[in-house]
């Protein structure tokens, strides 16, 4: 039906930058709010940040001012500009969407996750 496709993870320095991309295919009508989401060895899944079909978004404390969220509505794409990066923000990101399918309805996917590493 729908897959999401992260790319553009990798390891950096600290204070250093990555741009995650996820790329959504399949019989996409349309994408309503996408997530980053990411999860540390030994801990829960948490959500980073969001943006609704609108533009608008939310970020957790810990990235905001820090992390930018955006997406392309005409490509099916969103994006996570991570900037002045910490160790601690080492974890797999995950992309997830919620999407609506033709002649299926509204459903909601995750992407297979991209590893983000933070070196001191």
């Amino acid at each position: 039906q729908v897959q999401l496709v992260e790319s553009g993870g990798g390891l950096v320095q600290a204070g250093g930058s990555l741009r995650l991309s996820c790329l959504a295919s399949g019989s996409i009508r349309s994408i309503n709010a996408m997530g980053w989401y990411r999860q540390a060895p030994g801990t829960q899944r948490e959500l980073v940040a969001g943006i609704t079909s609108s533009g608008s978004t939310n970020y957790s404390d810990s990235v905001k001012g820090r992390f930018i969220i955006s997406r392309d509505n005409a490509k099916n794409v969103g994006f996570l500009q991570m900037n002045s990066l910490k160790p601690e923000d080492t974890a797999v990101y995950y992309c997830n969407a919620d999407v609506n399918i033709f002649w299926v309805g509204r459903r909601n996917f995750w992407g297979q996750g991209t590893q983000v590493t933070v070196s001191s």
